[in-house]
């Protein structure tokens, strides 16, 4: 089970923007019940884990070579909406991929958007988040 530090309440809908709800979906990957396949799925659910605050998952998911120590999750923001741009690679056939997307939110009433092109590679056959440019 994930440790969800400073946790939010689970949704019922997903917050990936995929048309399932939230326990068959991304929590099954926050579980461990289920890896990603491609690197828009890790995408996808690590999205889910940032509006869900799911560290555990956040740092499991992410490149051993650039993973933080913690996640410093902001108790102002709340994610709104995930926008996949996007994809190069990162099919069940590749070792590395890139999503390019724009993850919509909300800080202190004021809305917001980050816009990344993020990159992701294979370790010992699971999808990671390695790193990210900022601005696309």
């Amino acid at each position: 089970m994930s440790k969800r530090r400073n946790s939010r309440p689970i949704p019922k809908d997903c917050p990936c923007g995929l048309p399932a709800q939230y326990v068959d979906c991304c929590g099954r990957l926050h579980r461990g019940e289920a890896q990603a396949t491609t690197a828009e799925q890790l995408m996808r659910s690590r999205y889910s884990a940032f509006a869900v605050r799911d560290e555990a998952y956040l740092l499991r998911s992410w490149d051993p070579e650039t993973r933080p120590a913690e996640v410093d999750f902001d108790p102002a923001m709340r994610w709104d909406r995930l926008e996949i741009l996007g994809t190069t690679g990162g099919s069940p056939f590749n070792t590395e991929g890139t999503v390019e997307f724009r993850a919509h939110y909300r800080a202190e009433g004021a809305a917001g958007v980050l816009h990344e092109d993020s990159r992701f590679r294979r370790v010992d056959g699971a999808w990671v988040y390695s790193s990210g440019v900022i601005g696309g």
